[in-house]
């Protein structure tokens, strides 16, 4: 082929059409603009702040509060906290003030103070919770648990809930954050003193039992005293009323050969015994002589 034809035909299709530029440079300006607009904006959820960061001042003090809000693309960016309380449980192995081994679990609901956002963001940072929490209650609670026995944690529990929730809200408004509540969740001792503690409960318990015992007995000794000074008073009075009249004795006589006339007319066994023997012979002078005669040798 010709050189000088293949150049003629290189520049007729390498030129390009009328308005190309123009079109590029609109399309370039549209999507400058959408883009602008798509990230003019930004939304902060509810329960949330926001705080801005500017690429030539830093952090501003502004909040941010919830609803659709307006910033500089590339320039400023927002930084989102979640201004709502969260859990957080902490187990912290510590000491009593008689020496006892104490595992304390402590649960806090914590949220940053809203106000503050700037400054715990320059100062903390995002994990704002993972930097202060942990070592604070940790902090506080080997304070205040090494203030009190073993005993005392058990009988004194609200009151050191109550010292622990006051220091600690004193050290975590420090680094301003804010402690909605504090609780024990859980409070548990070394084997060493649990199996002390089962052993004196279990002593406690053997001696109220033999003092239950020794108190039965001494019940059970007075009523004997006592049932034995009505037998000797009744035996007394039975023989005075014998000497004075010896119809009781013969009234006595009489209804203990009723009952046993009424134990053998219910029983179905046979009985070969005289009636003197079984006091059925009442019709009979010998039935009175005895009582007679015993009468007689009281007198």
């Amino acid at each position: 082929m010709d050189p000088q034809k293949a150049q003629d035909f290189v520049k007729r299709f390498g030129k390009a059409p009328k308005g190309t530029g123009v079109g590029v440079g609109l399309l370039a300006a549209a999507g400058g603009i959408a883009y602008a607009l798509a990230h003019s904006f930004f939304t902060v959820d509810g329960g949330h702040r926001a705080i801005m960061f500017n690429r030539i001042g830093g952090v501003q003090q502004r909040i941010y509060t919830e609803g659709l809000h307006f910033r500089l693309p590339w320039f400023q960016y927002p930084i989102v906290y979640d201004v709502r309380a969260h859990p957080h449980k902490i187990t912290s192995p510590t000491g009593s003030k008689d020496l006892q081994s104490v595992n304390i679990s402590l649960r806090v609901l914590s949220r940053p103070d809203a106000a503050m956002l700037p400054q715990i963001y320059r100062t903390l940072g995002m994990d704002w919770d993972e930097r202060v929490l942990p070592s604070i209650i940790n902090e506080v609670l080997k304070g205040v648990v090494a203030k009190f026995n073993a005993s005392q944690l058990i009988t004194q529990r609200q009151q050191v809930s109550l010292l622990i929730r006051k220091q600690l809200v004193e050290r975590a408004r420090d680094f301003n954050i804010v402690l909605d509540d504090v609780s024990i969740t859980d409070l548990s001792f070394g084997k060493e003193y649990t199996s002390a503690v089962e052993s004196k409960q279990v002593a406690a318990q053997e001696a109220q039992r033999a003092a239950f015992f020794i108190d039965r007995a001494i019940q059970e000794r007075q009523a004997k005293i006592v049932q034995a000074e009505g037998e000797a008073q009744a035996a007394k009075m039975i023989g005075e009323a014998v000497t004075k009249n010896v119809g009781y004795l013969k009234l006595r006589k009489l209804r203990a050969a009723q009952n046993i006339a009424k134990t053998i007319a219910q029983s179905q066994n046979r009985v070969f015994l005289d009636a003197g023997s079984l006091l059925l012979n009442i019709a009979t002078k010998e039935f009175y002589a005895d009582t007679e005669a015993i009468a007689i040798k009281k007198k």
